[in-house]
């Protein structure tokens, strides 16, 4: 198992980041959506415990073969190659949390949990705010995103998604210099505690390496994109970005099953379409907690 402690500083307030971070999660779903892959939205809906604790909870389904590496491809089956992710968000506390499995395959032997907390006034600097202990912390690896100065790349980058040259009007922010991480106001940090487990004999090593790298190259483009549409999401409601994401459902479940060039996938994934249904009428027992 690989423990590792993504931590993304952000010119924003929480509150801000809070509906930034939605509006980024459903433009980035729909981005990645189409030709029978992307992203399923089961639930998205508040909650509210016995204790008091209120939150939105979200359950997503990743359909995703054809982004998995050729070595995993190669002994697991296609089948089996959707990553089911439940995510909580406590509202009092600030923090998420989020589980994700494949589907129905491997059970406990795969896992990537993360548990993230959005701190305001923090610039990266705290060492434990997730409370772990002392054995993890021994394991646990800090990652520092900055998301004007990491490289990107080359086949990645995008230089309207760069805030080294991007300007905020409707926040005045942009765009971000060498050291902003040090001098930007407001400032927050998202901590995000990430655990990451496949216990496969002979690849072990090998996926939990690329899963780690993947998940820092992931943080490095939300973050960057969640800047560069600031213009987009920056004044908006929370009941704004629940409507959108209603809508935004409604895209994803119509470009998954479109080809590339827009035309209907052929007839072989309408089998794949019957057992997504399949796979949605059966999920409720699945059903107890995803963000991103």
């Amino acid at each position: 198992m690989l423990i590792k402690e993504y931590r993304i500083v952000n010119p924003y307030s929480q509150g801000e980041y809070q509906v930034g971070q939605l509006y980024a999660t459903a433009m980035a779903s729909k981005e990645q959506t189409g030709g029978g892959e992307g992203v399923e939205i089961l639930k998205n809906e508040p909650y509210e415990k016995e204790n008091g604790e209120k939150g939105q909870y979200t359950h997503k389904v990743f359909h995703l073969a054809s982004k998995v590496p050729s070595y995993v491809r190669a002994v697991i089956p296609a089948s089996a190659l959707e990553i089911y992710e439940e995510v909580s968000y406590d509202e009092k506390l600030g923090m998420l949390t989020l589980i994700a499995k494949l589907n129905g395959y491997m059970k406990e032997s795969f896992s990537i949990t993360y548990e993230t907390l959005h701190v305001d006034g923090s610039r990266g600097e705290l060492d434990n705010v997730h409370n772990i202990s002392s054995q993890d912390l021994a394991k646990r690896e800090v990652i520092q995103i900055d998301i004007a100065n990491d490289p990107v790349d080359a086949s990645a980058y995008k230089p309207e998604e760069d805030p080294k040259y991007i300007h905020s009007f409707k926040a005045d922010i942009g765009p971000l210099v060498k050291d902003w991480k040090e001098t930007c106001e407001p400032v927050m940090t998202c901590y995000k505690l990430v655990y990451i487990e496949f216990k496969w004999f002979g690849l072990q090593t090998r996926v939990e390496s690329y899963l780690s790298s993947a998940i820092r190259g992931m943080l490095l483009k939300f973050h960057r994109q969640m800047f560069s549409w600031m213009d987009k999401w920056y004044g908006l409601t929370m009941a704004d970005i629940r409507e959108l994401e209603k809508e935004i459902k409604k895209e994803l479940d119509i470009k998954r099953y479109e080809g590339v060039d827009g035309s209907s996938i052929s007839s072989s994934s309408d089998q794949t379409k019957g057992n997504l249904s399949s796979s949605k009428q059966s999920s409720s027992s699945f059903l107890s907690a995803t963000q991103e």
